[in-house]
């Protein structure tokens, strides 16, 4: 088997190097330049190009990136590429991925190629595609991507264009906040980790009447103090610190390319996205009578449980987790609103446009808090039903391992049911195998292994609504199980 091309080497300037294992599920992401390099991007661009063309789609395509050291370069061998294959390219330069998804309405542009690895650490790169707006891409046209790029199908199309737009970022900032007003000013500490959503979220929560403090809002690619990942406790407990410092009513953490957000309260807990998509769940149903929601595999199983939303009339449909899963999801059920515990929220009209904003999602929960009148973020997070939840783990395991491991604690799972099988004595209600497993036991508590679609880890969340115990429980029985196969090592963060 030939080797790759080694960095600063002649055949690596001249030869495309472009890594199998990037081609995830629902987006793109490699290693650069070690799984992939400039001659590599281009030639993805190219394959793009043809794939819309087979998709039988218009290709003026708009193209952004996201601020890392690396991001313009990749960007513009990708529209390189895409211009030799015969696509309309709109540039619209530093951006968080869903203000491309919004140039693509305020440009009409039925596809997008935007240039970020998202929260992942420094040296990743990637591309989140569409070419049926407000969706991106999934399995199919992933694979069909991939097949195109590897192949060398894909040839030169005459009629390619490159066009710098500018002015999207104020047209993004002025149509997130449009109509949006808060009745008084709410002290919001709003965390950006230096990345790009640095120089949106702050503005844009300023906009609609918050009284902003900037936290890490400072472009530095090197993310000096962690990676901006709302997932990520360390980011947290940092937002946690701020929020009580400086008095704030609520805290909120954007990730690196400004489509997820995390809350903090303003006693300084951090509130998992899936909680807090149950307070505005229970805020939308309020105002919409039999509202629709789709949350991930992932999430509490409060969004069936919650007695307001019961009262409330709300219906919940559990489905796959990835933001484009979701949103095609939340599109296909023409639902409210789609929520992933990641911190992915989705929202149609009139709150959004049905694509992953966090900016969008931050406000959606500022106007939840304003509602409340004088009842603080606390005492909503407090009306909750008690649960027990970890943060997402991650233990590693390799791209080329890792659906096989899912599907032998799969298999395991499901034969331990089927022989009426217990854990920590209790027997299993049901087994869900929509997205890896989620295992849930008679009392509720449950817990979930599945493969990460794009990194090289498993994920696994676990909950109970009885006990710490039963939920630190449930963990011990997944990690026995995971402990025990050689392919998964160690994890992100454990309990």
């Amino acid at each position: 088997m030939a080797q790759p091309p080694r960095p600063n080497t002649l055949e690596f300037e001249t030869s495309p190097l472009i890594a199998a294992n990037g081609f995830r599920e629902y987006d793109a992401r490699w290693l650069f330049p070690q799984d992939l390099n400039l001659n590599g991007v281009r030639l993805l661009g190219l394959g793009l190009a043809k794939l819309f063309r087979e998709l039988k789609v218009a290709p003026r395509v708009v193209v952004g990136h996201d601020y890392r050291s690396y991001s313009m370069s990749v960007k513009h061998a990708l529209a390189l590429g895409l211009v030799e294959g015969g696509a309309e390219v709109l540039d619209i330069g530093l951006a968080v991925s869903p203000m491309a998804y919004f140039a693509q309405f305020e440009l009409d542009a039925p596809c997008v190629a935007m240039v970020t690895a998202s929260h992942n650490e420094n040296g990743w790169t990637g591309v989140k595609m569409g070419a049926a707006r407000p969706l991106t891409f999934g399995p199919d046209e992933m694979s069909a991507l991939k097949a195109i790029v590897l192949s060398g199908r894909a040839r030169a199309f005459a009629g390619g264009s490159y066009k710098p737009v500018e002015g999207i970022r104020e047209k993004y900032i002025a149509d997130v906040t449009r109509g949006k007003t808060l009745s008084r000013p709410i002290r919001v500490v709003a965390a950006c980790g230096n990345g790009t959503a640095g120089v949106f979220a702050p503005e844009a929560l300023r906009r609609i009447g918050a009284e902003v403090i900037p936290m890490d809002a400072e472009l530095d690619y090197t993310f000096p103090r962690y990676n901006p990942n709302p997932e990520d406790l360390k980011m947290l407990h940092a937002l946690s610190d701020a929020v009580q410092h400086n008095k704030a009513e609520v805290g909120l953490a954007f990730d690196g390319d400004g489509d997820r957000c995390g809350v903090v309260d303003d006693k300084g807990r951090e509130i998992f996205a899936d909680k807090i998509g149950v307070l505005i769940a229970r805020d939308i149903a309020s105002r919409q009578a039999g509202a629709q929601f789709v949350v991930d595999v992932k999430s509490t199983g409060l969004f069936l449980t919650d007695p307001e939303l019961q009262r409330l009339g709300a219906k919940t449909d559990y489905w796959k987790t990835g933001h484009s899963y979701i949103k095609r999801r939340v599109n296909d059920l023409k639902a409210q609103a789609g929520f992933e515990k990641s911190g992915h929220f989705f929202f149609n009209a009139p709150i959004g446009r049905g694509y992953d904003d966090g900016i969008v999602a931050a406000i959606a929960t500022l106007q939840m808090l304003d509602r409340a009148g004088t009842t603080s973020m606390s005492t909503l997070y407090d009306s909750l039903p008690k649960t027990y939840g970890s943060p997402t783990m991650a233990p590693h395991c390799a791209d080329e391992q890792k659906y096989g491991v899912v599907e032998e604690v799969t298999a395991a799972y499901k034969a331990l049911a089927a022989r009426g099988g217990k854990i920590m004595d209790l027997a299993i209600r049901d087994v869900v195998t929509v997205n890896g497993v989620r295992v849930t036991l008679e009392d509720g508590t449950w817990g979930l292994v599945r493969a990460s679609s794009n990194k090289p880890s498993l994920v696994v969340v676990v909950e109970s609504p009885v006990s710490e115990a039963r939920m630190r429980g449930m963990f011990a029985e997944i990690d026995g199980r995971l402990s025990a196969n050689p392919h998964v090592g160690e994890y992100d963060q454990k309990l």
